[in-house]
Order: structure tokens, then sequence, then C-alpha cells
């Protein structure tokens, strides 16, 4: 027998790779497991009262210290329940998986591109402890890179080429610098909005900034922040998912096959 052998057919490498396929067996079930604390079971009109969990099964409950006080238990069922709003759509066929097709205004009901989580009605905290995104009027110690250009003062254009307002500031991620919404006054009633930098394109040859998400005219209806310098991760998502939902529903062009 060989150095490290321990019968004729199996020698120490053996027992160690076999020791490693089981522990990694073991550990993808186990991250599998984990993965199923949020969004699970999975909820379907046509499961009825099967519990559509998969394999392996979900975990059991576990409560998580949250780092500014309280605690929260995942997997907790009976609380996404109790919170679960309608979906304000319907299936455009009756096969399982037929898109559904939104039943009132499709860019408020949440739902396709404009579906959101209900996170929590509360302002993102940074390590202290404070909100972690604030307009620049608030966050003081924060500005404008002087190399990039200040979209503050540009007009903002929509889809279809019209000004649908001015942008009168900047509001910043102070956990990671770098400016997260441009507040707009929207033309003509005044009204502040608060517009994702994804869906932003500073044009600063033109002095001018461009949302080809919406409208002009659906500027008017972007979810309203309850404090006008605060924003919550609730409102955070409704915001974002208004325009996510134009990209698809802001004219009836965008709905259509390319092919």
């Amino acid at each position: 027998m060989g150095t490290g052998a321990i019968t004729s057919h199996i020698d120490v490498a053996q027992i160690v790779l076999y020791a490693f396929w089981i522990f990694f067996a073991g550990l993808i079930i186990y991250i599998r497991k984990e993965d199923k604390r949020e969004g699970y079971p999975l909820e379907s009109d046509r499961s009825g009262a099967i519990k559509v969990q998969g394999w392996p099964v979900m975990p059991d409950p576990k409560s998580y210290k949250l780092p500014h006080g309280g605690s929260v238990l995942k997997p907790n069922p009976a609380e996404a329940t109790a919170a679960a709003e309608p979906i304000l759509a319907e299936p455009v066929e009756l096969w399982p998986g037929a898109p559904l097709e939104p039943t009132g205004n499709p860019m408020l009901d949440g739902v396709g591109p404009g579906a959101y989580a209900a996170r929590a009605d509360s302002p993102d905290l940074t390590l202290e402890g404070e909100p972690k995104i604030l307009p620049l009027r608030v966050a003081a110690d924060f500005g404008i890179a002087s190399a990039g250009p200040d979209p503050r003062g540009m007009d903002v254009v929509g889809g279809d080429g019209i000004v649908a307002g001015v942008v009168t500031d900047a509001w910043v991620d102070r956990a990671e610098p770098q400016v997260r919404y441009l507040e707009v006054e929207v033309a003509g009633s005044k009204r502040h909005v608060l517009v994702p930098m994804g869906f932003s394109k500073v044009d600063s040859y033109r002095s001018r900034v461009v949302v080809r998400s919406i409208m002009a005219a659906q500027f008017e209806q972007v979810p309203a922040l309850r404090n006008p310098n605060q924003i919550t991760m609730l409102e955070e998502d409704r915001v974002s998912a208004y325009y996510g939902a134009g990209t698809l529903y802001a004219e009836p062009s965008r709905m259509g096959p390319w092919l």
C-alpha cells in the first residue's frame, strides 16, 4: 500500500474528497433554505391549499435584531398575508403564467415594471442613525462636484420632448456619496416631485435633464412625499416604480409588439 493508504482501495485523499462533497452539498441545501426566509411560500390563485415552497422546505422562523433597535421575524408568512395588497391586474389569458394587465391606472397600480416592495415606511438610516438620503438644502456639508454639470436650474424634458418643470435641488446619499434623486418643480402647478437619477440623463450641452420613461404631463402624478425634506424606503420604491411603469405604460405605442 502507498503512503496515506488506509486499505488497498481507499486512502486519506479519497476520504477528504468525499468529506468535501458532503460538506458542499450541505452548504448548498443550507443556502437554499436561507434564501427562502423572504418571498415564500409562493402565492398562486391556482395552487389552492398547496403550500408552494419547493425543496428544501422553508427554514424555521428566526428573529433578527435591527441595527437601530427592534427586531424582525423571518420567515413570517402570517405577517406577509396580513400586509398583502390586492393585485390590481388580471391575466390576459386563462393559462397559468399568462401576463397580467392592469385594471386601473397602470402607472400607479404597482404591477409589471411598476411593481414595488412594501418596504418600511421610514427613512433608510446611516450607521449613525440619521436619514441617509437628504436634499442638499438640508445636507449642507455636501455639494455637486465642480468637475461635472450642476443640474439645478436646468429644465426637465419628458419622453415627448415637452418641458415638464425645472430642477430645484438634488438629493444626496450621504452613506455612499452620490446624487440619488433630482427634485423637480412641475411646470404650471408648483408641485415638487423626485426623479431617480437612474431615469435621468443630464444633457449639459443643452442645459437640460431628459427623462424618457414618462411624458411631461405625467410628472403631475408622481407619488408625493409625506415630508418634503425626507424620503422613506416605501416612498423610494413607489417613486422609482412610477418611472419604471412609464417605460411600458406611459404611452400606448410602448405596449405593442415590436415584430
